[in-house]
């Protein structure tokens, strides 16, 4: 063998021995947290983030711009949702694996984010090997949950789990519970409205639909449940931190 077919050989080798880059695009409304992610990510040597995204139709733009594996997607953003986003990726890029990264506890919302499409949810509270093990479990082709999250999922299907016996919460819809999510941080109809790009009316109906659905009587227990709920939420996230 001649020594360039050598070297040729000896190139293609290193080349197969090398592992596949997987290309990621983080979508988050924080500056800090993208570059926490990055520098996380960035250590394995095989993961490589190409794009970041701060809103909805930034992310939708990244993802027509880049070749992507997956993409890490918060669900609170300015503007339209995560979930959302989640929900139009899945029409628009069904090859792209979806990884919710969020502050919220996962009993809510887990089911909500793999339903709308995602392979996996893991909250941010967790530490960087969980979310390594996330990313390399849904390329595999399976969905990443806790192991809590994961029991009670399984429960609810042997079970045969009635409308009547879910969480009150749980009954409202995703856009029904975003806007019930920002009530409680005390936004008015109005703020909620621009917030989610939509019109006052629209607003109002939801907030209907969520006291009826809730057995409240009026604005004032709407918004009371809504602030409580928000407090418990960030309580519990803090509990799970500090476990």
């Amino acid at each position: 063998m001649s020594p360039a077919s050598k070297a040729r050989r000896k190139s293609n080798t290193e080349k197969s021995a090398q592992p596949k880059l997987i290309r990621m695009l983080i979508v988050d409304d924080h500056p800090i947290v993208r570059r926490g992610l990055v520098a996380m990510l960035s250590q394995e040597p095989d993961m490589k983030v190409v794009a970041e995204a701060e809103n909805f139709h930034d992310a939708l733009e990244a993802i027509k711009q880049h070749p992507l594996d997956v993409a890490i997607i918060d669900l609170t953003l300015e503007g339209i949702g995560g979930l959302e986003l989640v929900k139009q990726v899945r029409i628009t890029n069904p090859e792209l694996h979806l990884l919710v990264l969020s502050m919220h506890d996962e009993s809510l919302y887990a089911e909500r984010v793999l339903r709308a499409g995602a392979r996996g949810y893991i909250m941010k509270q967790e530490g960087t090997d969980r979310l390594i093990t996330a990313i390399r479990t849904i390329l595999r082709g399976e969905i990443y949950v806790s192991e809590r999250m994961a029991s009670r999922m399984l429960g609810s299907i042997v079970g045969g789990r009635s409308s009547d016996s879910r969480m009150p919460l749980d009954r409202l819809s995703d856009r029904e519970l975003e806007v019930f999510e920002l009530l409680g941080k005390g936004m008015g109809t109005r703020q909620v409205a621009e917030r989610l790009c939509v019109s006052i009316k629209t607003i109002e109906s939801h907030r209907e639909h969520i006291k009826l659905k809730l057995q409240l009587k009026n604005a004032s227990e709407l918004i009371q449940h809504a602030t409580q709920w928000v407090l418990s939420d960030g309580q519990s996230n803090s509990d799970t931190a500090a476990s």
